[in-house]
């Protein structure tokens, strides 16, 4: 690309501008509009019930008032089950019907030993369908009628259904403490053919009590976690506050600090290692162990401590070789990051800017999922026609309602109409999978389009910095405002085109993402060959493409010209630059890397000796957890966001400046006619002067 040229009227951000990629901006409005549309046609068809709620074979919800599956006896007579029926599955037939029950069986019972036994078929009919009323039936009638199970099982209340209640006791698997029961049908079973059925609902099961002790963990630890995240959030408000004063030592210390950090943590693995040799059970191996609920388990393991200390000694000792090699050119960052520092300082307005980002990203997040769940929901319940002699109508939809008076029972006395699944028919039903498509792809454009409109909002203000000759008089009154109204008046249309591209790699890469979840199963090692290698273009395309809206968004910021141009014009400046870019720009991202890892790391050990009872004087006002890790790594992922959030600010900062920089170089030599806008510390680094003129 050719150098910018000297141009003696440019002062910076230009006001004088118009508005750019006019179609990408229309056709956001009309994708927009077509979401929204999308959300109301959902919303109106969907049920979020579906997912939470259980239904018996004809589709209706357990519990549903108005309905013949309201509860017939008081709610909550069993412990865990909800006040709405829970679902009784019968495990042995080969299409199950599902019957609304007030509360799980408790005993073995088949229908025929309970049939002339009236207190046994009393207790019987709360497991039969609503409507079973005629007990003169024979048993065979009831049974080909399917409006009774055939037998009964100790079951336990799981996720609002029923399931047999297995158990080992002395390594006998049991179910109601008999290893052998009736399938109603006069025939004896071994209990172990439920365990296969079984088998994932008990992993269920083991997660729900992990999902319930961590919410317990939650709930007597929520006040200790906030606290924590204001400990992060002050002190990178103080880490923010002292780089604007004390750049040069604030870095210096930072990377001082994190290697003792990291060594403190090297010292402790250490320690635990040293201390569990020797120990029963602690030289088991994590491949042997495999994935246990309980993650304090892995802490008594001498394998678990060894790779722990493996990863921070790699860690530390690429630090150490990073910080030789490029003792240099931190020098040179450092003077960017104080040059940084200042023009945060005069623009503090822009570290609370983020909050807004955040806000409008939780909009996006919200209605995507909310959308996604009444679209998952919105399916009716479609009801098949099942007989099992021959009939011209089995497999066909029918209604529930006047099926009893339709040909079909005529011609098939056998044929009944049962719910088969959630589906539909209309063009709506059809075309569901297109929606949730789209429904993700508009998640994916407008996150990246509100992203987008923070970046070139920053880049706006910083630059209205850079370019003022005399810092801070030639500023606009408020640079932060100014660039947000010339971003959305202007350039909506640019950030649009920006974010729609990402988007579209973005949903890409998801969708190969499921292929790959898809072909797990699957033999074909060139498919997954060349599936690996999609993944990882499409990851380096996305991160190419991120770095490149940075840089454009900047230049639209400055210049107010089109996406295209602004990408081009950018990538051109950058590539004549490329060892400042490859070099420079990467040190400061390293070093803001490293002020991150440094709250994070310490408010991550105040609050690992914290909950494990270790600070002697608070130690009795810490909470009893089942698992200290629940609230340490809520802290330590929570402080990771909100340092990130403060250093995004400066991150967009140093590369606005840098751009600046660059331009700065080209446009002017330092004479009187083409004076550098650059600060005094940054000439003298780069031993560039204004010649005849005196630093701004």
């Amino acid at each position: 690309g050719t150098p910018q040229k000297y141009d003696p009227t440019f002062k910076g951000p230009i006001y004088d501008r118009g508005c750019t990629d006019i179609v990408c901006c229309v056709l956001l409005v009309v994708a927009i509009l077509g979401y929204v549309v999308v959300g109301v046609v959902a919303w109106t068809h969907g049920d979020p019930r579906k997912v939470i709620y259980p239904t018996d074979s004809r589709g209706q919800f357990c519990g549903q008032q108005g309905t013949p599956n309201e509860p017939r006896i008081p709610r909550g007579a069993v412990v865990g089950v909800s006040p709405n029926r829970a679902v009784l599955v019968s495990p042995r037939c080969p299409r199950p019907p599902q019957i609304c029950v007030s509360k799980c069986p408790d005993r073995y019972m088949t229908y025929l030993s309970a049939y002339g036994n009236t207190a046994s078929l009393e207790y019987y009919r709360d497991f039969c369908a609503p409507e079973f009323k005629n007990s003169r039936k024979s048993p065979t009638e009831v049974l080909k009628d399917r409006e009774c199970p055939a037998m009964l099982i100790p079951s336990t209340p799981l996720a609002r259904r029923c399931l047999p209640a297995i158990q080992a006791k002395k390594g006998v698997i049991m179910v109601g403490n008999e290893t052998t029961y009736d399938d109603g049908h006069g025939r004896r079973r071994n209990v172990t053919e439920l365990l296969e059925g079984a088998k994932k609902a008990n992993v269920v099961l083991e997660t729900r009590q992990l999902a319930m002790k961590i919410f317990e963990d939650y709930t007597v630890s929520w006040y200790w976690i906030i606290i924590g995240l204001v400990i992060a959030m002050v002190a990178s408000l103080i880490f923010i506050v002292l780089l604007r004063f004390l750049a040069g030592i604030m870095v210096w210390v930072m990377i001082v600090m994190v290697i003792l950090v990291l060594g403190y943590g090297i010292f402790h693995c250490y320690m635990e290692y040293a201390k569990l040799k020797g120990e029963a059970g602690s030289d088991v191996s994590l491949t042997d162990l495999g994935f246990q609920t309980d993650l304090r388990v892995y802490l008594h393991l001498r394998q678990t401590w060894l790779a722990f200390l493996i990863i921070l000694c790699v860690l530390e000792l690429v630090i150490v070789l990073l910080l030789i090699f490029l003792r240099k050119r931190i020098l040179i960052a450092i003077a960017l990051i104080k040059e940084a520092s200042r023009a945060v300082g005069h623009v503090m307005s822009a570290l609370l800017f983020p909050l807004c980002t955040f806000f409008l990203l939780c909009l996006c997040i919200a209605y995507w999922a909310s959308t996604a769940v009444f679209l998952s929901t919105s399916n009716e319940a479609v009801y098949k026609v099942f007989n099992e002699s021959a009939c011209p109508f089995s497999g066909q939809t029918c209604k529930p309602e006047t099926f009893n008076t339709s040909n079909v029972t005529k011609l098939c006395r056998d044929a009944q109409c049962l719910f088969a699944f959630y589906g539909g028919e209309t063009a709506y039903h059809k075309y569901l999978i297109v929606l949730q498509f789209f429904n993700v792809f508009m998640f994916f454009w407008l996150a990246n389009f509100v992203i987008a409109l923070g970046q070139v909002t920053l880049a706006g203000a910083f630059a209205s910095y850079y370019w003022a000759f005399k810092k801070p008089d030639d500023m606009p009154a408020f640079p932060l405002f100014s660039a947000f109204g010339r971003a959305l008046r202007y350039h909506t249309g640019s950030l649009a085109f920006g974010s729609l591209v990402l988007a579209i790699v973005q949903v890409i890469r998801v969708t190969l993402e499921y292929l790959d979840h898809r072909l797990k199963a699957a033999e074909n090692k060139f498919a997954k060959f060349l599936l690996s290698c999609l993944k990882c273009c499409f990851w380096c395309l996305e991160k190419f493409i991120k770095f490149l809206n940075r840089n454009a968004y900047i230049m639209i910021a400055i210049y107010g010209t089109n996406f295209c141009t602004s990408a081009r014009n950018a990538f051109f400046l950058l590539m004549r630059n490329i060892i400042r870019v490859a070099v420079l720009d990467k040190v400061t991202d390293f070093l803001f890397f490293l002020g991150k890892l440094l709250i994070v790391g310490s408010v991550g050990i105040l609050a690992f000796f914290f909950f494990t009872h270790r600070i002697k004087l608070v130690q009795d006002t810490a909470p009893p957890l089942n698992y200290y890790w629940v609230p340490i790594l809520t802290v330590i992922v929570g402080s990771y966001l909100i340092a990130h959030g403060f250093f995004s600010v400066y991150g967009m900062c140093v590369d606005t400046l840098f751009l600046c920089f660059l331009e700065d170089l080209e446009r002017n030599d330092g004479s009187a006619e083409k004076p550098y806008f650059m600060s005094q510390n940054l000439r003298k680094l780069l031993k560039k002067t204004n010649k005849g003129q005196p630093d701004a």
